[in-house]
């Protein structure tokens, strides 16, 4: 048996103009860093943009460098990157956000130039969607599902001295001839959570991500002195909104109905949560599912353990507002959930920010998965409600879908006023930006709305990209860039000022 050594390498980070250089530091390293320790592989989680203790952060970290696209590229340099990637046998890079695949195709494009013996693989949606502008850059293996199970068949299979993975499923892979075979219509998903690898969170650099101190959620105070880590306690969501990938990962489909909500037990979430807690040294925490509401009544069980435990709450992310509400006895009325919104700031949560999506009834039924009608209840009274218990209260509103009129875009701007007035905390206006790999960017791709040649530098969230729409896409930058400065305080406006990226 040939012993194999792997590399996790996160890519240097890339950040448009005016906003926050966040390390990823997500989840995907340590399940897979954890599925590989138990068959007893040794494995080593680089992210190039901190870069480890070997590495001085205020060399590069502080200095990032603008491309040519007007973007920013915040990490080491490729000569570390090769001097890093020179060690190991086999190297994955994640492509999980859509505006960092230019930084993972080029570390491939580097690692397979100078190491063409080395095998390179990804996961992710961008990947999986974009797996033939994947291979070209040097890519061997491309992960079309989840793929704790699938990554250690590829490794057992690469220590018998073989790179042929046509026993494996759910991915893409290049056979020695350099076809490319599909693999992804056979291999199962993983349905019972508790059986999957204890994530290795060890394996990431979390002393440097806390002297950094910018994680993905949650309020952060200039200063404040974090210990924090993400943990996802479910995957998958209930809901099928267009712009999301989950709406396209069900059953059928390449990656499998890995969409469709899962659970890990409560006992299975404590046992993390202590390890976090006891062997990590973590103080925060960041819960990452797509959906921890996804069954309510867990969620409240699931939180209430938490408290006693020491550990603070940071953000929850999967809320929606259908969740922060509940029926009344007028018919087909919703109110507040009380029990809800105080159990959150009873388990130390400071924030809730609200998906309003749209004021337009129309455009929440036909892209966001019809989650809430706002005909059904009183928005003002829920924002009052989340104030009542001393918790931050901010929306996300999404503008310049692809049939969207000019009247539904003024309707929402209009209730975020009104919501405004209401006590929030802060309101962000997003333009649509389909990605690939959702059911909006077929959609869009289709009926001539982007171009056919999709270029995440170019086209990217602070921009309206869609093509044939009633307002202009130069219009639409306005009347978002106005909406915000209407609807916010002065006060969150010049926070975020302080995050814009610097260039060295």
């Amino acid at each position: 048996m040939k012993d194999i050594k792997i590399l996790l390498l996160y890519p240097p980070e890339q950040s448009w103009p005016d906003t926050m250089v966040k390390p990823n530091g997500s989840l995907a390293y340590p399940y897979l860093g954890g599925a590989l320790r138990d068959i007893g592989v040794e494995t080593y989680v680089y992210d190039a943009c901190v870069g480890n203790e070997d590495d001085n952060l205020d060399d590069f970290f502080k200095k990032s460098k603008k491309l040519p696209s007007g973007m920013f590229r915040t990490g080491v340099s490729d000569e570390r990157i090769l001097e890093i990637a020179s060690k190991y046998d086999a190297i994955g890079i994640t492509s999980i956000f859509s505006q960092q695949e230019t930084q993972v195709l080029h570390c491939a494009k580097i690692i397979k130039k100078n190491f063409p013996n080395k095998l390179l693989f990804s996961g992710g949606v961008n990947a999986k969607s974009r797996s033939s502008i994947f291979f070209n850059a040097g890519f061997d293996v491309i992960f079309t599902s989840e793929s704790e199970n699938f990554i250690q068949q590829i490794v057992k299979i690469m220590q018998k001295g073989s790179r042929d993975f046509s026993t494996v499923g759910k991915i893409y892979f290049k056979n020695k001839n350099g076809k490319i075979i599909n693999n992804s219509h056979f291999g199962e998903i993983v349905w019972d959570l508790d059986k999957l690898p204890i994530p290795a969170w060890d394996l990431l650099p979390n002393e440097r991500y806390w002297k950094i101190g910018r994680p993905h959620g949650g309020k952060i105070t200039p200063g404040q002195k974090l210990k924090y880590a993400s943990l996802m306690t479910s995957r998958g969501c209930p809901f099928e909104c267009s712009y999301c990938h989950i709406a396209e990962e069900i059953e059928g489909s390449k990656s499998g109905a890995i969409g469709r909500f899962r659970i890990k037990s409560d006992e299975r979430v404590k046992n993390e949560l202590n390890i976090l807690k006891n062997n990590i040294g973590v103080k925060q925490v960041f819960i990452e599912d797509d959906s921890i509401f996804g069954m309510k009544r867990r969620a409240i069980r699931l939180l209430k353990s938490i408290v006693g435990l020491g550990l603070e709450l940071m953000d929850v992310n999967g809320i929606n507002m259908i969740h922060l509400v509940k029926k009344s006895s007028k018919a087909g009325w919703m109110i507040p959930d009380e029990e809800v919104i105080e159990l959150l700031a009873e388990v130390g949560f400071k924030d809730i920010v609200l998906p309003f999506e749209s004021a337009s009834l129309r455009i929440i039924k036909k892209w966001c998965s019809n989650k809430l009608a706002l005909d059904k209840f009183d928005p003002s009274e829920l924002i009052k409600t989340i104030k009542k218990y001393k918790l931050n209260v901010g929306t996300n509103y999404m503008i310049g879908f692809p049939d969207e009129t000019r009247k539904e875009i003024e309707n929402t701007i209009n209730f975020a006023k009104k919501m405004k007035e209401s006590g929030l905390d802060h309101s962000n206006f997003y333009l649509v930006m389909p990605v690939p790999g959702t059911p909006i960017f077929d959609y869009c791709t289709k009926n001539g709305h982007l171009p056919l040649d999709y270029n995440p530098d170019k086209f990217q969230w602070t921009k309206a990209n869609l093509l044939k729409t009633e307002v202009s896409p130069e219009e639409l930058e306005k009347i978002r860039d106005n909406a915000w400065h209407t609807c916010n305080h002065d006060e969150f406006k010049n926070m975020r000022k302080s995050w814009q990226v610097k260039s060295a």
